[in-house]
């Protein structure tokens, strides 16, 4: 089964906006059911509107969680909140949500508390740059070796991975990413979890590509990438690219 997540960041602008996009990303989901589980996260302001106008098979997500369920964190939302919500899945570890200080071990807490509740985490992990060196392999071993320290191998598979060539997307971009370099990292990913688990153990794990995906690359990138699936961005806003992404990869 190959993964099709949806990350709306800070947008639509409008409730309705957002009501008329999970219902458009429904349909989507309903015409793939077959070879793709699709999952949108929108901002936590619309998951109300959003899982109440929800059909299935789409899964609903949310775009990050509180380290701890302290109360006194204003403007953050704890996983006990989430999970009362109804969402399944929620991202954390997200290249922006890095940028904005979360560390490796903010990202541990995270996924310690969506554990607590019985969620679904989407981890993202990723390097910041590249070096002929390949020095930015251990970049992402010290994310991986921080995120499954102590994970019991259950606990592990309950784990989707979100690979980000961190250097690869937005507006500071320095190039595009290739599938061969999605790959050498899929493969890195994979050996790291299979060191750790056993082969057998870890073959269930998804590894996706959340780099700038679309519907001209994204079926090169299962294909030679390694990536079993994608977190996308603004593609997920247009529900027509949306359609053809998952159209061209089902």
């Amino acid at each position: 089964m190959i993964y099709l997540i949806g990350n709306w960041k800070m947008a639509p602008e409008k409730n309705l906006q957002a009501v008329d996009l999970v219902k458009k990303s429904a349909e989507i989901a309903k015409l793939y059911k077959k070879n793709i589980t699709t999952i949108i996260c929108p901002p936590a302001i619309f998951l109300s509107g959003v899982l109440k106008n929800n059909k299935i098979p789409l899964l609903i997500g949310a775009q990050g969680v509180a380290a701890s369920d302290a109360p006194a964190q204003t403007g953050r939302i704890s996983a006990g909140m989430l999970k009362d919500s109804g969402v399944q899945y929620v991202i954390i570890g997200h290249s922006e949500m890095r940028a904005r200080g979360d560390s490796n071990a903010d990202v541990k807490e995270q996924l310690t508390r969506l554990f607590e509740k019985k969620l679904l985490p989407i981890v993202c992990i990723g390097e910041k740059s590249r070096d002929a060196q390949g020095w930015y392999l251990s970049e992402v071993k010290e994310q991986l070796e921080t995120i499954f320290t102590d994970l019991t191998p259950l606990q592990a598979k309950k784990v989707i991975i979100a690979y980000e060539p961190v250097w690869a997307i937005g507006a500071q971009a320095v190039r595009a990413a290739t599938p061969l370099e999605c790959r050498e990292m899929t493969i890195f990913i994979r050996k790291f979890l299979s060191d750790k688990y056993g082969e057998k153990g870890t073959k269930s794990i998804p590894i996706l590509y959340g780099g700038s995906a679309d519907e001209l690359n994204a079926k090169s990138f299962i294909e030679e990438g390694g990536a079993e699936g994608f977190l996308v961005g603004r593609v997920s806003l247009d529900p027509k690219r949306f359609n053809a992404l998952a159209k061209s990869i089902s």
